[in-house]
């Protein structure tokens, strides 16, 4: 080799290395090339020398460049500490994701089909962690399957749950499903721990291949039933960052409490339109608010979303956290916001009459609803009312007190439901689906007691709002779309043929018929959500068909939402809330500065990473919110035992008929043991138990008198049993034989 030139010659992202950082390091790019070219893994004293680093501060940096480097999927760190590309080796690199029996899954970061771990697999990880795995084979049922080669990242650092002591053995039964290894606590580490208390627990060691992880009680949670004492389980249980560190905290502080009232540059003034924010009665963070005039054409909608992007830069201490949180999670008492207080709830929601930066979707839109032109344009505004969707909703149905409280900007809402109006009937000529089910709200004191779980049904002024973050979203879909720039797209995928199977199926048993020609449309799901509205049964029907429907996802490669009836779509319009959203700001800000792909400060490949860490964490945020709302049903319930409810089934097992309570939404189990004292057999093609002698058929749908007689909160569970069999649903008729008629 001639004689080496400096790294700072040889690196082809030096200039802009240089007017980021004071002290500038080899850049990402550099690094994966010069491992490239290595022919075998490098220790950091090699990869330094290679560099020509000396310097302690700058060897201190490239260290936390390369952490950084390791935890994006960039690159490999072994047990050797030493630094190898992931794609020099036939391994899959994801997150484990746990299942309540024992055995799990790696979501790989490339974003493949995940890959089956086995009961013993799971011995040495635990949900969440980052590993390396190579694929072995396939199971039986044709799933790939892989053993673990390495552990890249314990995620999963805590515990909680219920603690016990028995045999002077201490040991944690986790609260959360997905773990299922128990941690043992030695008697030094109870830190004053009874037998059956909640406790938190720090994983002091790691589970190995011959030996469960160790832990120590970090605290002891209260045991009254309260809201408070189930979100800090479901905080410790999930592992949901919820304390900010110091250094998010004084960047948020450094942007003061007011917006200066005039636009700076670059920035339109938008203070004299009357936009509104519309949300629920207990919103804290508005995101989001709406404008709407006629034109010749139709309609010109203003969306303008609050502009976190100008607050939380790539890199900054504010962006590495909401990253790490990746959304906001919501519980009945509580909120654990993605962004500091200050910013979410201040600086960036866009509260009434004062001034607050945001980022505009102007779009005109036709009488069919179509959007014909969008401009992107970052503005200075201000809200001229905060409103919410019942007053509003009151308003325009034509309530005499609500229209003359909301006089002002009357005709800015009967504006938008015109425009809404247009909108609704482009999303009935697309097909995209319906589901009207209404949100059930768990109610509690100020000392955190249920006092009631409300259902709050939608109407008009949410599916105003609704419409009009659809078109937003769709339009910024196809903004980042034009300028090629790398997006997380919000995708859903057609239905799996086994789930269409067993839908069709399910259906027959209810007596529809449902077929299709060629590939499966939404109109014709759509078709069908129409056809079952007005049946007794509609509840369980429409569960029915949102079960067969994938969950949506985060992702780089655009395959369409099956679910909305659209191409492209990307979430815009919750930045305060949600990560995704912050990264397509950045995009449409990128763009409308000049740049391009090429010097975005997220490469497709970094997306793909994001894509799947914000997936996971939506997911997390998801099962933390659950588990908090069924601890809080099963507390709601404890004082009830005895009582007679009515419900309807909607499952059917073997072992009993799950059912779920008209009006509350609380679901429970009636075992077979309690069900008319018969023989009962399980016809699982037909998802019903039959009774040997009397013939008696429990089914999915069926109408039932129930009696409440056990509730556990720590199991989630709630048991009843049956008083009477109201109303049977439509149900095969079976020959002696036991096989239905067709």
């Amino acid at each position: 080799m001639t004689k080496k030139t400096r790294w700072q010659d040889r690196d082809p992202r030096f200039a802009e290395e240089s007017g980021r950082y004071q002290e500038p390091i080899p850049s990402r790019q550099f690094i994966l090339d010069v491992l490239a070219e290595a022919a075998a893994p490098v220790s950091f004293d090699a990869l330094c020398a290679k560099l020509g680093l000396r310097e302690r501060r700058v060897r201190e940096a490239l260290t936390k460049r390369l952490g950084a480097m390791a935890r994006d999927g960039q690159l490999l760190v072994n047990r050797a500490e030493e630094y190898l590309l992931l794609e020099r080796l036939p391994l899959v690199v994801g997150s484990v994701s746990g299942h309540r029996d024992g055995f799990g899954f790696l979501v790989p970061e490339d974003g493949g089909d995940d890959l089956f771990l086995s009961f013993r697999q799971m011995r040495t990880v635990m949900h969440g962690d980052r590993v390396a795995a190579r694929v072995t084979g396939r199971d039986a049922r044709g799933r790939r399957e892989g053993a673990v080669v390495e552990v890249l990242e314990r995620r999963t650092r805590q515990v909680a749950g219920r603690f016990w002591f028995e045999a002077d053995v201490g040991f944690v039964e986790p609260d959360n499903s997905r773990i299922s290894h128990r941690v043992v606590i030695p008697a030094k580490a109870r830190a004053g721990a009874k037998s059956g208390d909640l406790v938190v627990a720090e994983i002091v060691e790691p589970p190995t291949a011959h030996a469960s992880p160790v832990g120590r009680v970090s605290r002891v949670l209260p045991l009254g039933g309260t809201a408070d004492t189930a979100v800090e389980l479901a905080i410790a249980s999930h592992g949901l960052p919820h304390e900010f560190p110091p250094d998010a905290l004084a960047e948020a502080r450094r942007f003061g409490a007011e917006v200066p009232a005039a636009p700076g540059p670059g920035r339109e003034d938008l203070t004299g339109l009357p936009l509104v924010t519309i949300d629920g009665e207990d919103a804290r963070d508005f995101d989001d608010a709406v404008h709407a005039e006629r034109t010749k054409s139709g309609f010109r909608l203003h969306v303008a979303i609050a502009d976190v992007s100008h607050y939380v830069t790539p890199g900054s201490a504010l962006d590495r956290e909401a990253r790490e949180r990746a959304t906001s999670v919501y519980f009945p008492s509580r909120v654990v916001p993605m962004l500091p207080e200050s910013l979410s709830n201040g600086l960036c929601s866009l509260m009434p009459q004062v001034p607050r930066l945001c980022m505009v979707a102007d779009m005109s839109v036709d009488r069919d609803g179509r959007v014909t032109r969008t401009r992107f344009y970052p503005a200075l505004m201000r809200s001229a009312a905060r409103l919410t969707y019942t007053k509003v909703a009151a308003a325009l149905g034509g309530d005499p007190a609500a229209r003359a409280e909301l006089s002002a900007v009357m005709p800015v809402l009967e504006t938008l439901l015109e425009a809404y109006r247009a909108l609704r009937r482009w999303r009935e000529t697309r097909g995209a689906l319906d589901f009207e089910a209404p949100e059930m709200k768990v109610i509690v004191d100020e000392s955190g007691r249920v006092t009631d779980i409300r259902g709050y049904p939608r109407n008009d002024a949410h599916r105003l709002i609704e419409e009009c973050m659809i078109a937003a979203n769709v339009e910024a879909a196809k903004f980042l779309k034009r300028h090629k720039l790398p997006a997380l797209f919000r995708i859903h995928g057609r239905p799996e043929e086994e789930r269409l199977a067993d839908l069709k199926r399910f259906l027959a048993l209810r007596g529809l018929h449902f077929e299709m020609s060629g590939e499966l449309e939404p109109k014709q799901l759509q078709k069908l959500l129409a056809q079952v509205a007005s049946r007794p049964d509609a509840a369980v029907l429409e569960n029915s068909i949102i079960r067969s429907l994938p969950q949506a996802l985060y992702q780089p490669l655009n395959i369409g939402h099956f679910g909305l009836a659209l191409t492209e779509y990307v979430h815009f319009t919750s930045p305060i809330r949600r990560y995704p959203d912050l990264l397509v700001h950045r995009g449409i800000r990128h763009a409308l500065a000049g740049g391009t792909a090429d010097d975005f400060v997220h490469s497709a490949r970094h997306m793909e990473l994001l894509g799947q860490e914000c997936s996971l964490r939506e997911r997390r945020a998801d099962e933390a919110s659950r588990s908090v709302v069924a601890f809080l049903k099963c507390e709601f319930m404890k004082d009830r035992i005895g009582e007679e409810f009515d419900a309807v089934a909607t499952g059917v097992t073997d072992f009993g008929v799950f059912v779920q309570l008209k009006g509350l939404q609380v679901d429970g189990l009636v075992h077979v043991s309690s069900l008319p004292r018969d023989y009962f057999r399980f016809h699982e093609e037909d998802r019903m138990l039959v009774g040997e002698k009397s013939g008696q058929r429990y089914g999915i749908g069926d109408e039932l008198r129930v009696r409440l007689t056990r509730v556990d909160s720590s199991e989630r569970k709630i048991d009843f049993e049956l008083v009477e069999k109201v109303a049977g649903g439509w149900h095969p008729r079976r020959s002696k034989g036991g096989r239905a008629r067709r």
